[in-house]
């Protein structure tokens, strides 16, 4: 079986030094991050900073920001940074309040006022209003009032007096008597004496006198009864009178205050109208502060807080930026949608809820008006209406405080409706990018309302020039947060981990979160064993830690390999079956796992059989991996002439979904090793993408799936034998863990890297591939060679059997 030709498989495999490219720092003069400077710009992120201060400064509208990348890149911190470095030097923001409308309490007015202005007109219009509630009574009080009033009263008296002298006047003329009883006036003659005269003697007169007797009773009678009648009137003109006094001294008690109120704020108009509004309802309605200074009087009681019965004069401040330098810079974590638009609040009172405009209050989009805010993307999509909210704020330009009962006609009952305060707010969301483009590919407004992207890098090249703006990186994560200093080992152990994080020796991971956290816990272990500095065993302990506590399920998967459970083998040659390697990904940790990959070849019609395909197994990229398969046996060995075989291909134990192409470049090997019938080393793992031309492409996890079938191998014994094939295009991305790179440096185990198919071929079947000569035969005894003559076979059967059958039909036909 053996090619008398020699495999030269040291010229595909990848040093000890390639495996993993060590952090050297010796052209930096330091020995601890103490001496390093800590570095204030944002290393790598050059696109986004730039993208940050463009959607920043563009004042049009429609230009909010989505900050997008993975967790961890700090996002959030970078546009923190960025932000409340431009509100220092932005335009103060004004402050907002709510004052109630006098002529339609339902609908409270809002107030846009100078920076700081809203406090302080809140504690002047408290302060008014405690002074009224103390000059009011004190002015009724007065000898000035007590005079007046008494003058109305004395002229209402002296006019019905004046009326009833005159009738008494005309009774005495007439000789009547005009005498008031309980139950009013009675007109009746007189005697000689002078009295009442009684019924006894009236009835005596002659009838004539009487009859003239009774003429003039009935006639001053109706004199009286028209007088009665004009008393109701002169009542009512003197209250009038007195009501008009009132109002003439509340007007001069409380203009007195308000002038001096209004002459504060003489240059804001809206201030000014309210408070000539407020003034104008406490002279409509003194008899209430009247009545409150009374009761406070019988108490012998002062008002020193601000009483409930006059919250109607207070001034609900919703947004105060007294204390603000510059504009707003608001992170509202928990954008719900009352949390964004702001809420109208209820209290029980006797069985009913009741509000008023006192107990409206802000959303963060009232708090960032004038300067920024920053949402989790994320969490205004989950958080019901808030995203909708969200966008018709940013249309409208305005914020409208609504419940969800309204927005959604839910409630018919009757609620305050806040006059809409203007917004000129500047929104910055963070986000994945699949979120990002999940937006904007099914959310129509979205690049209508967010049109700026801020992209932040994964990663940054690992160069001289970066290394050392890296290392000030460090410094100031250790700085920042108060951990022992690193040492030149621990920081470089450090930058070699970083880019393991990457997946790249010529990267490094721009991940701040999960740098800082490996700092951390450096500082936690080297603390633990006493030291005073990081060292880079405490850096190592860190990564050896973590794999430690999520290893469980790796080492159940590698148990049931040891135990025979999953078949694969790491000795020994095997026709049609291939160690094929997989990552299983658990969050932030991932694992090589080796599964065996097996191929069947027959005489079909060219069809390759996918059979994790047949039975939804198997993802939409690996069924196109597979599905190259056939192009490239086509293209390879049958260019003019139909491919007459079948075949079928399936990872063996694999009872879950299977995605990717990875392990194409293995599935072609097994199909071929069919074909050829040529054994195949199962000492070898192979993972790889392989293309239509048979070039072999990168792959991703490579350091995973390397050391995955490595410690399946060390388990069983390393025999010098054993290897991993991988795309050669993936030997920059090598930083494999110490226990390989020792492995293969002493000769025990190998890492091959190559280009294309007949590559792989040559070092699983230990005999060459061969090339093609310009006819398009191969060199006898290479594997090619065997692949073309078995497909020569099962064409020549395909003729066979077509003949045969159609001698079959032609004597059928003949017999009949």
């Amino acid at each position: 079986m053996k090619n008398n030709k020699t495999v030269k498989t040291h010229e595909l495999s990848v040093t000890a030094a390639d495996l993993y490219h060590v952090c050297e720092l010796s052209g930096l003069k330091f020995t601890s991050t103490d001496e390093i400077e800590g570095i204030s710009e944002h290393i790598g992120q050059s696109r986004a900073m730039k993208a940050l201060k463009f959607g920043v400064d563009i004042k049009h509208e429609g230009y909010n920001l989505f900050a997008l990348g993975s967790t961890g890149l700090g996002k959030h911190t970078t546009v923190k940074e960025h932000l409340e470095e431009q509100a220092k030097h932005a335009e103060a923001a004004f402050d907002w309040c709510y004052v109630n409308n006098f002529e339609h309490p339902h609908k409270p007015m809002v107030l846009k006022l100078p920076k700081g202005i809203g406090r302080k007109l809140q504690q002047d219009m408290q302060q008014f209003v405690l002074d009224i509630l103390a000059a009011i009574p004190a002015a009724f009080e007065s000898d000035e009032y007590h005079s007046a009033f008494q003058a109305l009263h004395d002229e209402y008296v002296r006019r019905e007096d004046s009326a009833l002298e005159e009738i008494a006047a005309k009774a005495e003329s007439n000789n009547i008597v005009m005498l008031r009883t309980s139950t009013g006036w009675n007109l009746g003659p007189k005697n000689k004496d002078g009295k009442a005269m009684q019924p006894e003697e009236f009835q005596k007169l002659p009838d004539e006198e009487k009859q003239a007797i009774t003429q003039v009773v009935e006639e001053m009678q109706d004199d009286l009864k028209r007088l009665l009648l004009k008393i109701p009137v002169w009542q009512k003109e003197t209250r009038q009178k007195v009501k008009q006094l009132n109002r003439e001294v509340t007007h001069t008690t409380v203009t007195h205050f308000s002038e001096e109120l209004q002459a504060n704020y003489a240059e804001l108009e809206s201030v000014k109208a309210y408070i000539e509004k407020s003034k104008q309802d406490i002279i409509d309605n003194v008899e209430l502060f009247r009545k409150y200074g009374a009761e406070k009087k019988a108490g012998n009681q002062t008002p020193s807080n601000f009483p409930e019965e006059f919250t109607g004069y207070q001034v609900n401040v919703l947004v105060d930026n007294g204390q603000t330098e510059g504009a707003p810079v608001i992170f509202e974590d928990n954008p719900t949608y009352q949390n964004l638009i702001g809420r109208i609040e209820h209290i029980a009172q006797f069985g009913t809820l009741i509000t008023d405009f006192s107990l409206i209050k802000p959303g963060a989009v009232h708090l960032a008006n004038g300067g920024y805010l920053v949402l989790d993307a994320r969490k205004v999509l989950t958080s019901p209406y808030a995203w909708e909210g969200l966008k018709r704020i940013l249309r409208s330009r305005e914020v409208k405080i609504e419940s969800l009962e309204q927005v959604l006609s839910l409630a018919s009952t009757t609620s305050l409706q806040p006059e809409p305060i203007p917004v000129d707010v500047k929104v910055v969301l963070t986000g994945s990018r699949l979120l990002y483009y999940l937006l904007k590919q099914y959310d129509q407004e979205f690049d209508l309302l967010f049109k700026v992207a801020v992209d932040f890098s994964e990663d940054m090249e690992r160069d001289d020039s970066s290394m050392g703006l890296y290392v000030r990186l460090i410094a100031t994560l250790q700085k920042q947060n108060n951990l022992l200093s690193l040492d030149k080992s621990a920081v470089e152990r450090v930058i070699e981990h970083s880019s393991r994080m990457a997946q790249d020796s010529e990267k490094l991971s721009l991940h701040m979160g999960h740098l800082a956290d490996l700092l951390k816990e450096a500082d936690y272990w080297a603390r633990e064993v006493g030291r005073s500095q990081v060292q880079r065993e405490d850096v190592q302990k860190v990564i050896d830690s973590r794999l430690e506590r999520m290893d469980q399920i790796r080492d159940r998967v590698q148990e049931a390999i040891l135990r025979g459970t999953y078949l694969v083998k790491t000795s020994g040659e095997e026709v049609a079956q291939v160690n094929g390697l997989s990552v299983i990904q658990l969050d932030d940790y991932a694992f090589g796992r080796p599964s065996r990959i097996t191929a069947t070849a027959r005489l079909g019609s060219g069809k390759v059989i996918d059979i994790e395909r047949e039975v939804e197994l198997g993802g939409p990229t690996h069924s196109k991996g597979v599905m190259i398969l056939s192009s490239y046996l086509a293209y390879r060995y049958a260019k003019e002439r139909p491919l007459a075989l079948s075949a079928s291909l399936v990872f063996e134990q694999s009872y879950g979904m299977i995605e990717g192409d990875s392990a194409s470049a293995a599935e072609l090997c097994a199909l071929l090793s069919a074909l050829a019938e040529v054994p195949l080393k199962q000492s070898l793992a192979v993972t790889g993408s392989v293309n239509q031309h048979g070039e072999i492409q990168a792959i991703g996890g490579v350091n995973e799936k390397i050391e995955g079938f490595f410690d399946i191998c060390s388990a069983r014994g390393l025999t010098g034998e054993q290897g991993v094939i991988i795309p050669s295009s993936n030997v920059k991305h090598l930083m494999l863990k110490a226990s390989v790179v020792q492995a293969v440096e002493r000769g025990e185990f190998a890492v091959y890297a190559v280009t294309r198919i007949d590559e792989i071929l040559a070092l699983l079947s230990g005999i060459e591939a061969g090339v093609a000569d310009e006819k398009g035969h191969y060199p006898q005894d290479t594997f090619n060679a065997k692949v073309a003559q078995r497909v020569e076979k099962l064409t020549q059967l395909q003729e066979e059997y077509a003949a045969s059958k159609n001698s079959d039909k032609s004597r059928s036909r003949k017999k009949h």
